[in-house]
């Protein structure tokens, strides 16, 4: 926890249902985070992200009309991405693997299966600000490094950064 700062934290949540988006807001404000912007679907977030200047974003995967890995896609790639850098937590009671996997490559900094706890999403939080990994664009990704090691490569082996 050396080094977090959550009064500096701008926090979009990004969640269709209203019940879990107000208990992510008491666990962030219980972990003094006070400046917390919300929005039910993804279209309206990218809306917000234009205007608002968040640190963080905690998204849901299943949303109508436009749904996590919609959003990613548009917020990563996009040409017109307000912010494709910004930290992004995905929360999702949806937690096959192979779910976890695709959401890693639309670029999510970190996974967060519900029920959710208090110490779960600080200890996600902290992850994504105070030891961010790097951006990496490679064919079609460009995200954070999705290697949680840092293994040397050969030269040849080694992928852009951004």
């Amino acid at each position: 926890m050396i080094g977090f700062e959550g009064r500096r934290l701008n926090v979009l949540i990004v969640e269709d249902n209203i019940n879990f988006r107000r208990l992510l807001r008491t666990i962030l404000t219980s972990i003094h985070v006070h400046d917390v912007m919300e929005s039910e679907d993804g279209e309206s977030a990218l809306d917000l992200l234009r205007t608002y200047p968040a640190d963080l974003v905690l998204l849901d995967w299943k949303m109508e009309p436009m749904d996590g890995l919609a959003f990613m896609h548009r917020l990563r790639q996009g040409p017109d991405s307000p912010n494709p850098t910004v930290p992004v937590i995905m929360v999702s009671g949806y937690t096959d693997a192979a779910l976890i996997a695709q959401a890693r490559d639309v670029g999510v900094n970190e996974f967060l299966a519900k029920p959710i706890s208090a110490k779960s999403l600080m200890t996600r939080v902290i992850a994504v600000i105070d030891s961010p990994r790097p951006f990496v664009k490679s064919g079609r990704y460009y995200g954070p490094d999705r290697r949680r090691k840092q293994v040397p490569l050969k030269e040849s082996e080694r992928r852009n950064r951004s």
